[in-house]
């Protein structure tokens, strides 16, 4: 079975999915495939929302960080993501961002109440790039309903967030075991 790299004009593209389903390989996949289309000397920059706020988490970002080899430049941006793109824009072969609950997170910890204008924001940023770019989320809506209410207003930003993005990306994959699921747009 063969592969076929995306066109350039299926961009910006997001990836769902479980945790630890292999939606940030397979979204490291999309930006490597990009940048081979590109040329050998291309750069992509990738956007790590992560905080290494303990020994696990900083373990498990260096090792994503390894994953990435030389090609990606790791710019890190825990808050202000739609500013990051609008600096990043035109600068790199690829933007790769992941992983936007772990933004969403960020930003309802620091500004709940302004957590769905950031979400606005950002989906605006994404539709206005040049630059081909790659979102990575977590899927968090198929689970039971959270027993407290910070949970479920976050699992439910996170659905708004999600809903927003696929309104911007033409293409928008699921995935689940590793493999991958293109969605069918939207009405």
């Amino acid at each position: 079975m063969s592969r076929t790299a995306p066109t350039p004009t299926a961009f910006p593209v997001l990836f769902l999915g479980g945790t630890r389903s292999g939606k940030s390989r397979q979204a490291l996949l999309e930006g490597e495939a990009v940048l081979a289309r590109v040329g050998p000397d291309a750069r992509g920059l990738f956007v790590a929302t992560a905080r290494a706020l303990d020994a696990e988490m900083a373990e498990r970002i260096a090792r994503h960080r390894a994953e990435r080899g030389p090609a990606w430049e790791t710019l890190e941006e825990p808050l202000d993501l739609a500013g990051a793109l609008a600096d990043a824009d035109g600068r790199y072969g690829v933007i790769l961002v992941d992983c936007l609950t772990l933004w969403l997170a960020n930003r309802l910890a620091r500004d709940p109440a302004g957590a769905a204008a950031a979400v606005d924001e950002l989906a605006g940023a994404a539709a206005r790039l040049a630059t081909p770019a790659v979102f990575v989320s977590n899927e968090v809506g198929w689970g039971l309903v959270p027993p407290d209410p910070a949970s479920r207003r976050f699992r439910d930003m996170a659905g708004r967030l999600h809903q927003a993005l696929a309104a911007v990306c033409p293409r928008v994959i699921l995935v689940v075991a590793g493999r991958r699921l293109d969605l069918p747009a939207g009405p």
